[in-house]
C-alpha cells in the first residue's frame, strides 16, 4: 500500500534492471580483460628473444579437465589434458612451460638438452643423445 511505510512499491521492477545491467558490465569487463591480458602477453612474448640454453627436465606434470553436459536425457561428457615440463637451469632457476601432448610424451624427467623458447613460449627441446658403452 503506498501510504504504508514497508510498502517498497514497484522495488523489484527499479533494481532488476539494474542488477541485471551491472552483471552484463561485469561478464562483458571479465571477457575483455582477459582479451587484453592474452594480446599483452603474446606482445611481450613477440618482444623477447629467442633462446637457447641448457637445460634439465625436473619435473613433468599433466591437469585434467573434466566436462559433462545433460541435455534432453542423453549425458555426454568430455576431458582435456593440458601438459607441462619444469626446466632448471645452470644458475638452479626453474621455469615451467605449457607442451604438446606429443613434446610430453618424448621426453622423460631428469632428461638434458638445449631448450628453445621465447619469453614464456616453449619453442621445442633437443635432447642430448645418451651413449652407451658396451663393457
Amino acid at each position: 500500500m503506498p501510504g504504508d511505510e514497508f510498502y517498497f512499491g514497484d522495488f523489484m521492477f527499479q533494481f532488476g534492471p539494474i542488477f541485471i545491467g551491472i552483471i552484463f558490465i561485469f561478464v562483458i569487463g571479465s571477457i575483455l580483460f582477459t582479451i587484453f591480458k592474452g594480446i599483452g602477453q603474446w606482445h611481450k612474448n613477440e618482444q623477447s628473444p629467442r633462446l637457447s640454453v641448457p637445460a634439465i627436465i625436473k619435473a613433468k606434470r599433466t591437469d585434467v579437465s573434466r566436462s559433462s553436459n545433460n541435455d534432453n536425457n542423453s549425458l555426454s561428457s568430455s576431458t582435456y589434458t593440458t601438459y607441462y615440463l619444469t626446466f632448471e637451469f645452470e644458475s638452479g632457476d626453474r621455469t615451467e612451460f605449457h607442451v604438446s601432448g606429443k613434446e610430453y610424451g618424448l621426453v622423460s624427467e631428469n632428461d638434458t638438452g638445449i631448450l628453445n623458447f621465447q619469453g614464456t613460449r616453449f619453442l621445442g627441446f633437443e635432447r642430448n643423445s645418451i651413449n652407451q658403452e658396451n663393457t
